[in-house]
């Protein structure tokens, strides 16, 4: 039963990883174009790689989650993070939480308690060659789109990085479930390994980008709601993910809220970025 206690921990750290990576990455410089040095400009930044060390953390925890649990249930969890994210943003930031944000966020309890009554733990069959070669070619194609995407400035840039942010994270997810059961010694030797550690870099960068452009909520909304569905669905048909018998619909309605929830988020808190003081730890904002 580890693989529960570890996607409520994954969630809890994932927050706190977009709420660290969203106040370095918007007093990052923004440049034009794609800015291949955003990453090593943030990288010298402490809030900055404070959240990147949650975000790993998060990884880890939901890397050992998906051993057992099915790729509905891990993704969804992990989708909880946008609305801690932004209680946590509330507390600490003095982000603003309209009520619909409230409603959203009791909509994604909801659909999360719908998919945990669902799941049925297994472990994952081997990942056809296809869906691999596959994976990889996904990841080509958010590159080629990652160009015109970056090029957009301001708020407008954040929903399509964010969705791009969410491919790849989707992939990272998918390719990660076999590998999860298996002796972590001989991850370095497997391919799919490869491919899960270049598209957590791909949607890292993408992530980065959003959050410098933009809302961080919508930014991570866009992005949660991209990767629950691509991943869950593959996880349904390739990989031999298990739903408890006669619970089918609990899935799909529960998968439903979930999305429904991370985007009426990003609706309620508008494609904006946060007011100045938001992009700020308390002790600077006072300064």
């Amino acid at each position: 039963m580890f693989g529960y206690p570890a996607l409520v921990a994954s969630g809890v750290v994932y927050a706190i990883g977009i709420v660290a990576q969203s106040v370095a990455a918007r007093r990052a410089e923004q440049r034009g174009g794609v800015d291949l040095g955003l990453l090593g400009r943030l990288a010298t930044d402490r809030v900055y790689l404070l959240g990147f060390a949650a975000q790993v953390t998060g990884f880890v925890l939901a890397f050992l989650a998906r051993a057992t649990l099915p790729l509905y249930l891990v993704q969804a969890g992990a989708s909880s993070a946008v609305g801690l994210a932004a209680l946590f943003g509330a507390l600490t930031l003095g982000w603003r939480i309209r009520p619909a944000e409230i409603a959203a966020l009791v909509v994604m309890a909801g659909g999360l308690l719908l998919l945990v009554g669902a799941a049925q733990p297994s472990v994952a069959r081997e990942m056809p060659v296809g869906v691999g070669v596959a994976l990889l070619g996904v990841l080509l194609l958010t590159v080629v789109l990652a160009v015109p995407a970056c090029g957009v400035r301001g708020a407008r840039g954040t929903v399509p990085l964010g969705v791009l942010a969410g491919v790849a994270f989707a992939v990272l997810a998918i390719a990660s479930r076999p590998l999860a059961d298996g002796p972590l010694l001989r991850l370095p030797l497997e391919s799919l390994a490869w491919v899960m550690v270049a598209a957590a870099l791909l949607g890292q960068a993408m992530l980065a980008a959003g959050l410098q452009r933009g809302s961080a909520t919508a930014t991570a909304a866009s992005m949660d709601s991209t990767s629950v569905v691509l991943a869950s669905v593959i996880g349904l048909v390739a990989l031999g993910d298990q739903i408890a018998a006669g619970r089918s619909w609990w899935v799909a309605l529960g998968l439903t809220l979930v999305v429904l929830g991370v985007l009426a988020m990003a609706a309620a808190a508008g494609v904006r970025a946060e007011r100045p003081a938001d992009a700020l730890l308390p002790a600077e904002a006072a300064s």
